[in-house]
């Protein structure tokens, strides 16, 4: 029996750390995403997102995400989306996405989470929309 793909033994495989880095424009919190979000990252991308919902309730500044160095996102992603702006939501706090690459907008659109919560073509977009 033939066995395809690669077989990696005496490897450490350590969850790699994600990082948001963030800035704050017309009084929004900017958190600019990078890379792919999947199954190996979606894990790390939680981790760096929870501290950042803690602080996305009514009161506080809206969230939004950078995803303009997005360059992938699969369906564990979307979920991890979709919890952040379920708590967001939960927490009456405002959180957002904002410069899809051309990919990650398409995937998007298919799976209909434009509806789910609010995406802008860029950071100024959503900046001008939800900013003081």
């Amino acid at each position: 029996m033939a066995v395809h793909g690669i077989i990696r033994s005496n490897l450490d495989f350590k969850e790699q750390a994600m990082k948001l880095p963030l800035r704050e424009q017309a009084g929004v919190v900017i958190a600019a995403a990078s890379g792919r979000i999947d199954h190996a990252s979606a894990d790390a991308f939680n981790t760096a997102l929870e501290p950042l919902l803690k602080d996305c309730v009514g009161a506080g500044k809206p969230l939004v995400l950078d995803f303009s160095g997005v360059e992938y996102i699969s369906s564990v992603g979307l979920r991890a989306l979709m919890m952040a702006s379920r708590q967001a939501k939960g927490q009456k706090g405002v959180f957002a996405i904002a410069g899809m690459q051309p990919m990650v907008q398409e995937v998007f659109t298919i799976s209909r989470f434009s509806l789910i919560m609010p995406c802008y073509m860029n950071v100024d977009a959503a900046c001008k929309v939800l900013g003081s």
